[in-house]
């Protein structure tokens, strides 16, 4: 049983006589009317037993967008149901309104409008929705909460869909509209043309010159139906924070981005999410539903407390594809004693496929890796820093991390990995073109 504000209000009438008056047996019988009009509205409120809910709602939302959908209360019975109705959804959900005003008569539906602004990626759920039933009167009603299990899942945000059209730019030049003149891995036969002086002389088809009696050369373009590996850590590596978001949230930009590219030029996109073991996987994704596929698996990602298992990434790949393959591991690169595991199995990937690392990089360390300092060092009351003196252990503990990722960084090239390193809004598209470099020198 649920009361309103008009039966609070009306109890404090009763307050009224006794306060000017004194009159105790007055408040008390009207108290008591007031009690037994309460107890004939919630007999008169309709059966909540009668009343059934539908939902008519998206599986899938994408992170700070708004989507609609509808709430359907039918009401079976024999009276006429005049309901307060509150969807029990988590409140990262974003749903609006938090209260619905719903009047049902017997035998009939009505329907209510929702709105959902997720500002949290992953599974948002509601338990039921809560009903009152109020009586003619207003004044109490009956409560329950109906059994309406629901689930939406809030994909990321995929901010990173602004680079997109400059890179399918520059991918349809490298696809035709330029054609490429290389040889190597990764490129297939286009056209036959003439001999310009600068060529290289190891595209000369010979059969071809010897036809029409003057030098004609190959000319290549990059290869379709390539395959591209993202493997995105799910460790706890991706839990440490970058202004307002974990690092995971750049990996999956990062991840997004490059396989909606891959989709487009045609290749096969292939997704790992792990920590010590698989979280999630999308395999041999389309250009038609990259991005909703990679969505739905990445909004599901959680940095975990476990550190990520490297050393089966490549059997993990080799299980994907055995052909040279572009693969991405979206994580991060600290120093070379935190990424050891990773460093460990680089080797093994970079001699079979063109691997690239991310690294992001938190803005705040560079600036204070170049702020002013003063001139003291510390307090000589206390012996303790002075502001200025902490200033100068800051600069030092800055610069030290940026030497480390630095260190981490030319181990990683050595072995013939690209490194991308930025910032969480430079990464993504770095990402996306070195997918393009890998295209026009043949590296895929």
């Amino acid at each position: 049983m649920a009361i309103s504000g008009r039966f609070v209000a009306l109890l404090a009438v009763g307050i009224v006589p006794t306060v000017l008056f004194g009159s105790g047996w007055g408040a008390l019988a009207w108290v008591g009317l007031v009690l037994v009009a309460g107890a004939v509205d919630v007999l008169l409120a309709a059966d909540l037993g009668t009343v059934r809910v539908e939902r008519r709602m998206p599986r899938l939302a994408r992170r700070d967008t708004t989507t609609d959908g509808t709430l359907v209360l039918a009401n079976d019975g024999q009276r006429a149901l005049r309901a307060v109705v509150r969807d029990m959804w988590e409140p990262s959900a974003g749903h609006t309104p938090l209260r619905m005003h719903l009047d049902v008569p017997a035998g009939e539906r009505r329907t209510a409008r929702m709105r959902f602004a997720p500002f949290r990626r992953g599974r948002r759920r509601t338990a039921g929705v809560a009903v009152r039933a109020f009586g003619p009167l207003g004044l109490a009603a009956r409560q329950r909460v109906l059994d309406a299990p629901a689930e939406l899942v809030v994909t990321p945000p995929f901010r990173s869909r602004r680079h997109l059209p400059s890179r399918l730019a520059r991918l349809r030049e490298l696809d035709g509209e330029t054609t490429l003149q290389l040889r190597g891995h990764g490129t297939e036969f286009d056209s036959l043309r003439d001999y310009v002086r600068g060529d290289d002389v190891r595209s000369i088809d010979w059969r071809a010159t010897a036809r029409r009696q003057d030098l004609v050369v190959r000319t290549w373009r990059p290869e379709r139906d390539r395959r591209v590996v993202v493997v995105v850590d799910a460790g706890r590596a991706g839990a440490g924070r970058v202004g307002d978001e974990p690092r995971q949230d750049t990996a999956i930009e990062a991840a997004l981005l490059v396989g909606a590219l891959a989709a487009a030029a045609g290749d096969r996109v292939d997704l790992v999410v792990m920590d010590d073991r698989v979280r999630g996987r999308v395999h041999g994704a389309t250009r038609v539903d990259v991005v909703q596929r990679f969505g739905e698996t990445l909004a599901l990602a959680e940095p975990g407390l476990a550190a990520t298992d490297w050393a089966a990434v490549p059997a993990i790949v080799d299980a994907v594809t055995t052909q040279r393959s572009l693969v991405v591991l979206a994580t991060s690169l600290d120093s070379v004693g935190a990424s050891g595991d990773l460093l460990a199995v680089l080797p093994a990937l970079a001699r079979r496929h063109a691997v690239v690392v991310t690294a992001v990089e938190d803005p705040a360390v560079g600036a204070m890796a170049t702020g002013d300092t003063g001139a003291d060092r510390g307090d000589r009351t206390t012996g303790l820093p002075s502001a200025a003196g902490r200033d100068v252990h800051r600069r030092a503990a800055a610069a030290r991390t940026l030497l480390d990722a630095d260190g981490a960084a030319d181990v990683a090239r050595r072995i013939g990995v690209e490194v991308v390193r930025g910032t969480p809004e430079q990464v993504p598209p770095s990402v996306a073109d070195a997918y393009l470099r890998a295209k026009a020198t043949g590296r895929l």
